[in-house]
């Protein structure tokens, strides 16, 4: 299995941790399992503190996510295995998981340039798409 896939399965794995952390974090604001048990009808309350970081986290995730998915898999199909697309979904893999905590803790400057590390890895998977290079072979 190409390691580009493997770190695609490995941030599904880490978009089901930002849902459960993000949901668990929420949940004492929230009212608890009352509230989660209940049918939810009406406004939640919001959310404040590192809870609604967490789930402002969670929701950047998932803007992100499709995107890096359907080029992987467009490189999979493609067989376009080369080391922009290895290097860009290591990046993106690693600068999403360091995400979540950075912006759960609120360091915003960090939480930028984190941000900005995934990006630009969504960009080398983008141009290893395109752009025929060097084979990976590790």
């Amino acid at each position: 299995m190409p390691v580009e896939i493997r770190l695609l399965a490995w941030s599904c794995l880490l978009g089901l941790i930002h849902i459960i952390v993000a949901a668990g974090s929420a949940l004492p604001q929230r009212g608890g399992l009352a509230w989660n048990t209940s049918n939810r009808e009406g406004n939640a309350p919001d959310l404040t503190g590192a809870a609604s970081r967490l789930e402002k986290a969670s929701k950047n995730f998932f803007e992100t996510f499709p995107i890096f998915a359907a080029l992987v898999l467009a490189c999979a199909v493609t067989g376009r295995h080369n080391t922009a697309v290895v290097l860009g979904a290591y990046l993106y893999f690693f600068a999403r998981l360091i995400y979540l905590p950075v912006f759960g803790f609120g360091i915003p400057k960090l939480r930028t340039a984190v941000w900005s590390v995934a990006i630009v890895g969504i960009l080398f998977v983008l141009w290893g798409l395109f752009i025929k290079i060097l084979p990976y072979s590790g």
